[in-house]
C-alpha cells in the first residue's frame, strides 16, 4: 500500500486533486461562501438602494417637471391675459383720443366760425361808419359850396332835421 500511496504522491495529477480538495475544504471551513454571499448581498442592496434613490430622484423630477409645465401654463394664460387687456386698453385709449380729437376740431370750428362772425359784424360796422362819415363829408362840402354867397339855403334848411333823424 506504500507503494501504492507513493504512487499516488509522485502523480502530479494526484497533487491537483489533493489541492482541490483542501482548497474546497478550507474554503468551506473558512466560510469564504458564506462571506463572499454576504458581500454579494450587501453589494445587491447597495445597487437596490441606488436604485430605490434613483426612482425617488425621478419621481421628484417628474413632479417639479409636472409642476413647471403648470406654472407655465398659469404664465401663458396670464401673458394671454394681459395682452387682451392691453389691446382692450390701447383700443379704449383711441376711442377716447378719437373722440378728444373730434371734439377739439368741433370747438375749434365754432370757434372760428364766430371769429368769422365777429369780423364780418366789424367790417360791417366799419362800413357804415365810413359810409355815413363819407357822407356827412359829402353833405358838408356840397353845403358850403351852396352857401358861400349866400346867408341861407331853403332846401338845406328843410333837409337839415331830416339829416339829422337819419343820422342818429
Amino acid at each position: 500500500m506504500m507503494e501504492h500511496l507513493s504512487e499516488i504522491f509522485s502523480d502530479a495529477e494526484a497533487w491537483v486533486g489533493i489541492g482541490l480538495i483542501l482548497f474546497f475544504g478550507l474554503i468551506t471551513v473558512l466560510k469564504v461562501p458564506g462571506a463572499a454571499a454576504k458581500a454579494l448581498d450587501d453589494r445587491a442592496a447597495k445597487i437596490q438602494a441606488a436604485l430605490d434613490e434613483a426612482q425617488s430622484l425621478r419621481d421628484e423630477a417628474t413632479l417639479l417637471l409636472n409642476s413647471l409645465r403648470q406654472q407655465r401654463a398659469d404664465s401663458e394664460r396670464q401673458a394671454a391675459a394681459m395682452i387682451a387687456a392691453a389691446e382692450a386698453e390701447a383700443k379704449r385709449l383711441e376711442a377716447e383720443a378719437k373722440a378728444k380729437l373730434e371734439d377739439q376740431i368741433v370747438r375749434r370750428t365754432a370757434l372760428a366760425e364766430q371769429r368769422i362772425k365777429l369780423a364780418e359784424q366789424q367790417a360791417t360796422q366799419d362800413v357804415k361808419s365810413a359810409a355815413a362819415e363819407l357822407a356827412a363829408a359829402a353833405t358838408e362840402q356840397l353845403l358850403v359850396q351852396r352857401l358861400q354867397g349866400r346867408k341861407t339855403d331853403p332846401l338845406i334848411d328843410a333837409a337839415l332835421p331830416e339829416l339829422a333823424s337819419r343820422l342818429q
